[in-house]
């Protein structure tokens, strides 16, 4: 399956980076690329994750990666990336920004 990352995902990363970035761009970097792994990886087994507490969905799930939630949605022939945030806070549904 091919992962697709949303322009929101895409986003909350770039954010992260800049965060940790502030401190260390070399390890804002290596953290980045360790985040985007993760997500590609789902594409070997996409029901892994979670099924995302706030939605119920079964196709919307969530791998947990350090104190990070990626949030992705399962469809026909591809795996989206939605979002990622940290995970003490509760996802907002509109984070998702789902267009069909």
């Amino acid at each position: 399956m091919t992962v697709l990352w949303t322009r929101e995902a895409l986003e909350k990363l770039s954010e992260i980076e800049e965060f940790i970035g502030t401190d260390s761009p070399r390890r804002a970097e290596t953290f980045i690329n360790f985040l985007i792994e993760h997500g590609e990886s789902i594409s070997q087994n996409p029901k892994i994750g979670r099924i995302v507490q706030e939605n119920s969905n079964p196709n919307i799930r969530e791998i947990i990666v350090k104190k990070y939630r990626i949030e992705y949605r399962i469809k026909k022939d591809k795996i989206e990336i939605l979002t990622v945030f940290e995970g003490h806070r509760r996802l907002r549904i509109d984070e998702l920004k789902i267009e069909e």
